[in-house]
C-alpha cells in the first residue's frame, strides 16, 4: 500500500498463491531479504485466489513490516491468470514482475530481467528454462518434461513463433506495457502466459527471452491432462479473439501507432 509523499516504487512483486501455506512463507522471507539489500523502493503485492487454508493469513503477518505492501484476499478462487492480472493492475511499481509463490525461479534471477527494462531496450523480459546459459537444477518428471515441449510446439504454431518457453513463472513488465497487457487479458488460467505475450507483440512492446535458474517444485498445481487440454482451448481462443477484434488497447492504438485489430 502506498504512503503519501513516499518516494515512487521501482519494482512491484506479484505472487498468486492458492493454498499456499505451506511455501508463502519462505518465498516471501526469501524475497524480502533479497529486495531489502537493493537501494530502490519496492512493493510486494500477494494475490490469494481463494485459498481454503492460512495463505492470506501467513501473508499479512509475513509482510506486517513491509513499507509498502498489498494482500488481495479474494473468497473464491479463479485461477493464476485472473490473479496475476488483478496484482499486475494493482500494483504501483516503474516496474512489474510477477514470480510463482513456490519460487521455482530464485528471486535473484530478477538481476537478469530488471537491466533490459531499466535500459529502455525492451519493455518485457521473461525467464527461459529452454535456451542456452539456462540452469534447471531440479527437472520435472520426464513426461511433464515432454508434454511441456510439445505444448510450446502448439504455440509457436497458432500464436507465438520465436520463443522457447512462454510458460516460466518469472516474467517482468514495464509499467505501460503491463497496464495495456493486462488491462485487456481475459484467461483466467495457465494459458494466461502466452495470451500476456501474445499481447505484448501485438502491441508492439519489446521482449526478449532471458535464460535463468529453475528448480522444480514437486507440488505443481498443473494437471498433466485436464490444464494442458485447457490450455491448448486457450490457445485457440487467443487467435480467435483476435481476429473478432477482442484485443484493443486502452486507446485503441498499438505502440507504433497502428489501429488495434
Amino acid at each position: 500500500m502506498m504512503i503519501p509523499g513516499a518516494r515512487p516504487v521501482h519494482l512491484t512483486v506479484v505472487v498468486p498463491a492458492y493454498n499456499e501455506e505451506k511455501r508463502v512463507g519462505p518465498s516471501l522471507e526469501a524475497i524480502l531479504r533479497y529486495l531489502e539489500r537493493r537501494v530502490f523502493p519496492f512493493e510486494i503485492v500477494v494475490v490469494n485466489d481463494g485459498s481454503r487454508d492460512q495463505t492470506a493469513q501467513l501473508s499479512r503477518e509475513i509482510l506486517a513490516g513491509c513499507e509498502h505492501h498489498t494482500v488481495i484476499d479474494r473468497k473464491f478462487n479463479r485461477g493464476k491468470g485472473y490473479s496475476v492480472r488483478q496484482g499486475m493492475l494493482a500494483g504501483n511499481g516503474r516496474f512489474l514482475l510477477f514470480s510463482d509463490a513456490d519460487l521455482s525461479t530464485p528471486i535473484e534471477e530478477l538481476e537478469k530481467l530488471l537491466p533490459p527494462l531499466e535500459s529502455g531496450s525492451v519493455q518485457v523480459s521473461i525467464g527461459s528454462r529452454a535456451l542456452g546459459g539456462s540452469e534447471v537444477e531440479v527437472h520435472q518428471p520426464w513426461w511433464r518434461e515432454t508434454m511441456g515441449k510439445g505444448f510450446n510446439l502448439f504455440v509457436r504454431a497458432i500464436a507465438l513463433g520465436g520463443l522457447r518457453d512462454t510458460q516460466c513463472g518469472f516474467k517482468c513488465f514495464t509499467r505501460e506495457a503491463a497496464q495495456s497487457i493486462f488491462s485487456v487479458a481475459r484467461i483466467d488460467g495457465f494459458g494466461f502466459d502466452v495470451e500476456a505475450l501474445y499481447l505484448a507483440r501485438k502491441f508492439g512492446f519489446g521482449t526478449r527471452e532471458i535464460p535463468v535458474r529453475w528448480i522444480n517444485s514437486p507440488d505443481s498445481r498443473v494437471h498433466p491432462l485436464s490444464d494442458a487440454s485447457r490450455m491448448l482451448a486457450d490457445l485457440l481462443r487467443i487467435r480467435f479473439t483476435d481476429l473478432r477484434g477482442g484485443y484493443r488497447s486502452g486507446n485503441g492504438m498499438d505502440r507504433r501507432g497502428r489501429q488495434g485489430s
